[in-house]
Order: C-alpha cells, then sequence, then structure tokens
C-alpha cells in the first residue's frame, strides 16, 4: 500500500497543493469571528482568549481533547529546572471536585484514555473518548486549569516519582546521559540545554510551593489551546467550549518572558564519556540549526529534507556508506529537529562495528558530510525523500491524534493553520540547490557539539572476569 500510495503522489501532491492554494487565499491573523480553513478545519477563539481548533473526522462516533499551554521546561525560573514537568504529574491529583488520583479513573470508567507530556516549549494533555463524553472531559479538564488542589503528601511522593523516572531514564542509560551533555554544551545560554526532566539536585529541590506558583502562573485559557478532533462539529465544540473553558477567567499578569538570545559560537566543542554500561562505541554531533518558527523562507523544509537524504534510513547516504559499503558502522544516521519555539538542531551518529576505531568512523561519518557539501543530493534523492514526506502527511491525516499533534505542536509555536496546512506545497518548491545550500551553511563546526561515548571496564569487572578464566582452565 505504500509503494502504491508513493508512486501515486503525483496526484496525492496535486490534491494537497490545490487545498493549500485556497488555504493560502485565507488571512493568516485570528479575527474574532470563525475561520474555517478549506481543509475542513475550523479555528476560534473564546471571550476568555482560549483558542480552539476542531478537525473534523465522522468516520467512528469518537474524538480527541488535547490542551495544549504555551509553557514547557525552557519556561522555568533560574534555579527550579524540572518544575514544569512535575507540575505536568501534579495535575492528575485532583480538585475540590476530583479527588487525588481520580481524574485517570474516571476517563478510563468512561471507556476512555489519557494521558500528558511536556516538553521545551509547550505542555499537553489529551484524552480520546466516546463523543458522549466530550462534554465530561471539557468540565473535568476547565476545572483543574484553575482549581488544582495539592496535599503536601502528593508533592512528595510525586517528587519521587519524577526522581525515579529520571533515575531510569537518564542516569541507568550512559548515551542518554552523553545527550543531555552535549545539549548543555550546546546551547551556552538558550534554557533549551536544560534538561526538560531537570537537573537532580534541583528536583530534589522542587516543592508545593514552586509547583502552585508556577501554576498559577501559566495555566489560564489566554495561555491555552484546545484541539477537538473526531466527530464533532465546530458549533458543538463551540458551544461546549464557551459552557466549560469560557467561564474561566483569563491571566492578566504577564505570563511567558522573553528567553535569552544565544550568542555567537566560536568554536567547536567535544565531549567524551567513557561508561562501563556502554556497548558499543558511539560518536555523536549536534549543530545548531534554525526551527520551523524561525527560519528563513524555505529552510527548515531544506533541512528536513536534506536530512532525509542524508541520514534517514536504510537508503541515505550515511547508512549505504558506513554501514554497506564501508563496514565500519553497525548502525548510522540523523535527524532534524526543527519543533523548537526558538530553535533546531541537526544531529548525526554512529556506532562502531567490532574492531573499528571509533575515530575512523566518525573520519568517515565527516567524509560523508563533506561530499554531501560539495556535491549537493542528486534529484532521484530529493524526490524520493519528498514523496516520503508525503506519503507520511496523507497517513497522519488519517489519524485524530496525529492530526490533534499535528495542529497543536504548530500553533503552539507559533505557526499558522495556513503555515501547518501549506507545508506539502511548500516541500514540492525545495530543489537540489536549497539542499546544498543549507548543507554549507548549517553543517558548520563552530556550531557544533561532538559526543563520543566509549565503553570501558571497571576495575572490578575486570578482575572478575580475570578470575572467572582462572577457574576455567
Amino acid at each position: 500500500m505504500i509503494h502504491q500510495l508513493v508512486s501515486n503522489s503525483r496526484f496525492w501532491r496535486a490534491a494537497l497543493m490545490t487545498i493549500c492554494a485556497i488555504a493560502a487565499a485565507m488571512t493568516v491573523s485570528l479575527p474574532a469571528e470563525q475561520l474555517r480553513a478549506a481543509s475542513g478545519v475550523t479555528h476560534f477563539k473564546l471571550k476568555n482568549g482560549m483558542e480552539v481548533v476542531v478537525i473534523p473526522d465522522h468516520r467512528v462516533p469518537v474524538v480527541t481533547h488535547m490542551v495544549w499551554y504555551r509553557v514547557g521546561a525552557a519556561d522555568e525560573p533560574r534555579g527550579v529546572s524540572g518544575i514544569a514537568h512535575f507540575l505536568e504529574h501534579l495535575m492528575f491529583k485532583g480538585t475540590e471536585k476530583i479527588s487525588p488520583g481520580e481524574f485517570s479513573k474516571i476517563v478510563a470508567r468512561n471507556g476512555g484514555e489519557d494521558n500528558a507530556f511536556t516538553g521545551h516549549d509547550a505542555t499537553s494533555y489529551f484524552q480520546r473518548v466516546a463523543k458522549d463524553r466530550l462534554p465530561l472531559l471539557m468540565e473535568m479538564e476547565a476545572d483543574r486549569m484553575v482549581n488544582l488542589r495539592l496535599l503536601e503528601k502528593d508533592v512528595v511522593t510525586e517528587r519521587k516519582v519524577i526522581l525515579e523516572e529520571r533515575r531510569s531514564r537518564v542516569e541507568n542509560d550512559p548515551s542518554n546521559i552523553l545527550g543531555e551533555q552535549m545539549n548543555a554544551a550546546l546551547y551556552q545560554s538558550h534554557p533549551y540545554g536544560i534538561p526538560i526532566l531537570g537537573w537532580e539536585h534541583e528536583m530534589r529541590a522542587l516543592d508545593r510551593k514552586k509547583a502552585i506558583d508556577f501554576y498559577k502562573r501559566y495555566y489560564a485559557p489566554n495561555n491555552a489551546i484546545l484541539i477537538v478532533a473526531g466527530d464533532v462539529t465546530a458549533d458543538e465544540a463551540k458551544k461546549l467550549a464557551e459552557n466549560t473553558y469560557g467561564k474561566v477567567k483569563p491571566n492578566t499578569d504577564r505570563i511567558r518572558d522573553a528567553r535569552p538570545i544565544e550568542p555567537p559560537h566560536r568554536a567547536p566543542i567535544r565531549l567524551n564519556l567513557e561508561d562501563p554500561r556502554a556497548g558499543r562505541a558511539t560518536v555523536q554531533r549536534f549543530y545548531l540549526a534554525p526551527s520551523y518558527s524561525n527560519a528563513e523562507p524555505g529552510e527548515a523544509e531544506a533541512l528536513d529534507l536534506m536530512m532525509k537524504v542524508l541520514s534517514s534510513g536504510s537508503t541515505s547516504r550515511m547508512y549505504k556508506s558506513l554501514v554497506v559499503e564501508q563496514k565500519k558502522a553497525a548502525s548510522a544516521g540523523g535527524w532534524y529537529s526543527g519543533t523548537g519555539l526558538d530553535s533546531g538542531r541537526l544531529g548525526v551518529y554512529a556506532v562502531a562495528s567490532n574492531g573499528v576505531e571509533i575515530a575512523d568512523v566518525e573520519k568517515a561519518m565527516d567524509e560523508v558530510i563533506a561530499e554531501f557539501i560539495e556535491k549537493g543530493a542528486t534529484q532521484k534523492e530529493l524526490d524520493r525523500a519528498r514523496n516520503s514526506y508525503i506519503a507520511s502527511h496523507i497517513y497522519g491525516g488519517d489519524s485524530q491524534s496525529s492530526l490533534a499533534r499535528r495542529y497543536g505542536w504548530g500553533l503552539v509555536n507559533g505557526r499558522t493553520i495556513a503555515d501547518i496546512e501549506q507545508w506539502p506545497e511548500r516541500l514540492e518548491k525545495i530543489t537540489i540547490d536549497d539542499l546544498q545550500r543549507v548543507a554549507k551553511k548549517y553543517f558548520d563546526m563552530n556550531q557544533s557539539v561532538t559526543g563520543v561515548l566509549r565503553p570501558v571496564e571497571t576495575k572490578n569487572a575486570g578482575a572478575k572476569k580475570a578470575g572467572h578464566g582462572k577457574q576455567k582452565s
């Protein structure tokens, strides 16, 4: 089915371009009245400033309900890292109406599922339920937007939970330890260098007051976006939203502060980590790059396509050269992260094959990048990458949750409905010259951090291994 869809991508691209052309004729600002895009997506604001997006999907009587707050780890007070993620956990503790821990149980009893996540720029809470349970969800979510009730014992318990989460996800994984250190080195001033989970010593100091202060400042209807995807009309969703979220008063105080601007980077940075828990030796590199929110026109799309050609999957330049042809790496690849509000990143990595020095792997990786900068991509490579993205975009439109995330991430990071829907059309305009241009511009070693992870035996482990060998002989 995928092959058939990709091979017929001209038809799909033509259809998407037609949709996008119509959407482009719309104003991109959001007036007081309701806007309806050519795709059927409706976008409006409540009187208290809360934005609402309705994405119709009437195939089954199910809805996906997401609330996005324009606040994340990059908005935390200095020295209070982890508070955004900590508050996300505490939001499930209850209100005057809902007992601690009952929120998710109520959703489950009504046949639904729920969860939440925290990023650097946003925090989101979402549920998927039958259509007739949507009024209940809106009432519950609007309630905890302003009526969160925190008991000291719940705060203490949840602090232990997030500390354990950090231990399991970071402290017990050498590759994640290295990645965290690389991010901290890549962003010398901007808070993207601070981990979303937080630094452990600061997490231990998080308390009820810090959580409540953060909550009262950032959790307000005029700092939130509601996304409703599924079997509901815009008029139905608007009436429900006005009767629930619309009753919540906006926050009239300042909400989000301006963030620090990253200074010029003048030299490449290099980190080395040795850890007995590591498997094969690995080399990674991060480069600073713009995101979709602040890139020059066409640059983010070109970066996406460039990294697809260079480093995504078994057909990429990086994989074919290092793994298939030279056999120096057991795995190799890369990515472009362009969803940030203030910045994006390019990343490449390679895992050494048995018996191969990691320095030789890094040299081979650099040679692939250098060749791409010098010669660029072929038209065939560009077409394949573009077809792959457009196919994924179309398939994503078949999922309520994927659509809700697509519009939520875009809007919370300052983009518009038109921006989001015109993405396939903008991909069509990218040329092989554009790919080479962004490669030359952003594969800049002075804007990079390289990290090398090597396995190393501890003295105790080596002694045990030697002793075991003597016993066998």
